[in-house]
């Protein structure tokens, strides 16, 4: 069993940062891939990022790419997305959700891939 938490969520403005952390409780955290989604008020959950247990892989949704990064600290159960040159379309509430990569197949941008998932974080861009 993994438990996940997720913070740095905020209000910010249109072109501003946030890093959100998402912290694991397992031991096995380092095994992992870990997931970021998100979902806005009205709409379906998304995919926003990936990574791979290694680090060796990322993926981004078309959306983010060349504004977010993903990134793992596998020594401090750790992970990260920091997001850059937010836009009003970026608000929902981001949660960061993990699976073991030795136990099944990952396929990352589909939620139905991750057996763990946090209770979200807030983040509201303003215009």
């Amino acid at each position: 069993q993994v438990q996940l938490v997720e913070s740095g969520g905020g209000l910010v403005q249109t072109g501003d940062s946030l890093r959100l952390s998402c912290s694991a409780s397992a031991r096995t955290f380092s095994r992992h891939a870990v997931g970021w989604f998100r979902q806005a008020p009205g709409k379906e959950r998304e995919f926003v990022a990936a990574i791979s247990w290694s680090r060796d892989r990322t993926y981004y949704a078309d959306s983010v790419k060349g504004r977010f990064t993903v990134s793992r600290d596998n020594d401090k159960n750790l992970a990260y997305l920091q997001m850059n040159s937010l836009k009003p379309e970026d608000t929902a509430v981001y949660y960061c959700a993990a699976t073991d990569s030795f136990s099944a197949v990952v396929h990352f941008p589909s939620d139905y891939s991750y057996a763990y998932w946090g209770q979200g974080t807030q983040v509201t861009v303003s215009s």
